[in-house]
Parts: C-alpha cells; sequence; structure tokens
C-alpha cells in the first residue's frame, strides 16, 4: 500500500482560498465554536495562506502574517479536519510555513494550551501567561532560532 500523498502549497487562487477557510470554517467554528467573526479578523488580506492535501483532498490550512508595528512574524490558523489529525497534515503544514517565513525576526504562535507540546517539538518555547483568545485558553510560544530538528 503506498504512503499518503501530504502536499502543502501557498493558496494564491480563489479555489485554493475557498478550500482554506471552509476548513477553519469547519475546525475552529463549528468544531470550537469560535465567534465567526473573530476567526475572520481582517488580517486575512495581510496574511499568508496555506493549504494541505492528504491524497489530492484538502484537509488543512495555516496562515503567517507580520505584524507591522513590530516586524515580528506570526503563525496562525493551524488547522486539520478532524478525520486527518495525527497523519502528519500538522506537521507538513509547519514545516512548509517555516520554510517560507523570513528569519531574522521574532516568529511566533499564540498556541492552544493542549497543543504546547506538539509545537515545542519544533522548537517553539512558552513565555509568559496563559490567556484567553477566541473563547479558548492559549499561551504565546516564540521559535528557537537555534532549534535544529
Amino acid at each position: 500500500m503506498d504512503k499518503p500523498k501530504i502536499i502543502v502549497q501557498r493558496a494564491d487562487t480563489d479555489e485554493l482560498y475557498n478550500h482554506v477557510f471552509s476548513i477553519r470554517t469547519t475546525v475552529f467554528v463549528e468544531e470550537e465554536s469560535v465567534d465567526q467573526d473573530d476567526e475572520y479578523d481582517g488580517f486575512d488580506f495581510l496574511s499568508n495562506h496555506y493549504l494541505a492535501t492528504y491524497d489530492g483532498i484538502p484537509v488543512g490550512a495555516a496562515r503567517w502574517r507580520s505584524i507591522p508595528s513590530s516586524g515580528k512574524i506570526r503563525l496562525e490558523r493551524f488547522a486539520v479536519l478532524s478525520p486527518y489529525r495525527g497523519k502528519g497534515v500538522g506537521r507538513a503544514l509547519l514545516e512548509k510555513v517555516m520554510e517560507d517565513v523570513p528569519r531574522g525576526r521574532e516568529i511566533f504562535v499564540h498556541s492552544q494550551i493542549h497543543n504546547l507540546g506538539y509545537y515545542s517539538k519544533f522548537g517553539f518555547e512558552p513565555v509568559g501567561e496563559e490567556f484567553e483568545e477566541a473563547g479558548i485558553i492559549h499561551k504565546k510560544m516564540i521559535f528557537n532560532e537555534r532549534f535544529d530538528h
């Protein structure tokens, strides 16, 4: 049996954007009960979007953006459809995003508490106190540039 093929690409067409937003709606709005106004926060037009497919099926999404006031890079909106979690889709998304983000600036993510261990595997270190975002407890994690996986 062939190993499933996971492909991550920049979402740069209407068709790809539609898949990204559909996945985010399913995961965040429907599964996690995030308010649609919080999920679609007005930063999508400033962000670089990614779509992951699993054997050709759109199953994962992510985005990153530069924060104009600080120049820091924020990774956000990592979402994988429920049946495809634990199959390497999230890893492929994070690896592709990390390949593309500019270096030499702080790279951070606001991780949901249950994902702290996941991001730690990729060199992110928790900082500060826990906080609520969109009704979910998060913690800021900063990428350690010295990390080599």
